[in-house]
């Protein structure tokens, strides 16, 4: 797996290919073969990875970011998260996306870093340091994808139950999101890693055939 995971990747940088995808291999020794410096295809930029899902719960399509790459990004690489996230909506014609900075509760507490970082993420957005999105939180779950839920706490915002881009604290809470709404909610789910030279076509092996094809249909968007 390895040797054809490197050969893929020459392709990808000898201009050969234009899409990476990953098969029945780990996501370790895909990401291994790609982030090789000698092929310069990460353009010294942090990569990420962008799960798009449409679900029969929610009333369009929704944005799960990072739950196969980024372990425990600290706030300069979430910044570099939500901006990738994003510029792949901006890629597909969607100027304003709302972001959403996911934590276990909708108050700023300052023994909880997720909701520290989405309290800065927000002002940061305020003030045009992150730009292309509308960005709220921290948000539970629960108000960030339902309006009703979000007015039974009297929270006011414009992202709350019209959110396009969830942004998780870390890798296991956005992995458990991302399988959960496949295998508990029914969705289908699109997924890439966005930032460096060309997408990369990153499912779980247990994705569904049509999951598989629609994040390739995504990669050639993108492309």
């Amino acid at each position: 797996p390895a040797a054809a995971c490197a050969f893929a990747a020459r392709m990808i940088a000898d201009g050969k290919a234009r899409i990476l995808m990953k098969g029945l291999v780990s996501t370790g020794v895909l990401m291994k073969a790609f982030l090789d410096k000698e092929l310069g295809l990460t353009k010294g930029n942090l990569l990420s990875h962008v799960a798009l899902f449409e679900s029969p719960y929610y009333h369009k399509i929704i944005c799960v970011t990072d739950a196969a790459l980024n372990i425990s990004p600290d706030m300069n690489e979430k910044v570099v998260i939500i901006q990738n996230a994003v510029n792949l909506y901006h890629a597909l014609g969607i100027a304003l996306p709302k972001v959403g900075i996911l934590a276990a509760i909708e108050t700023v507490n300052p023994k909880m870093e997720a909701t520290l970082h989405a309290a800065a993420f927000k002002t940061m957005n305020q003030r045009n340091q992150i730009t292309g999105c509308i960005i709220d939180g921290p948000f539970a779950l629960d108000n960030a994808v339902s309006a009703e839920a979000a007015a039974h706490k009297n929270i006011i915002s414009d992202v709350a139950g019209d959110v396009d881009i969830l942004v998780t604290p870390e890798i296991n809470s956005g992995n458990i999101l991302y399988k959960s709404l496949i295998f508990l909610g029914g969705a289908i789910t699109a997924a890439v890693i966005t930032g460096g030279a060309v997408p990369v076509v990153l499912t779980s092996r247990a994705d569904s055939e049509k999951s598989k094809y629609l994040s390739i249909a995504l990669a050639v968007a993108l492309g």
